[in-house]
């Protein structure tokens, strides 16, 4: 594994910030495997925005779909006694 130019390394509290998240799924997602974690074992965690930037872009694509499947925000209710 190649390790990403040290600008594109961000700390955890600006991972979450950039992903949406709070700074305890990000390093659930590093114990999954989902996302690399750089830095030594007893160093603060960096963490690529490139790859970060692609999880937040997945995730989109996710949750608007899931919005359309489940009538979630934009959806149009239609009254019981027009079904």
């Amino acid at each position: 594994m190649i390790r990403p130019p040290h600008h594109r390394l961000v700390p955890t509290n600006v991972a979450a910030l950039a992903v949406g998240v709070s700074e305890a799924t990000i390093r659930k997602w590093v114990s999954r495997g989902k996302i690399t974690r750089y830095g030594a074992p007893n160093c603060p965690s960096t963490f690529d925005i490139e790859e970060l930037t692609r999880i937040t872009v997945q995730r989109g694509a996710v949750r608007s779909s899931a919005c359309r499947v489940s009538g979630g925000a934009g959806a149009t209710k239609v009254p019981a006694a027009a079904r």
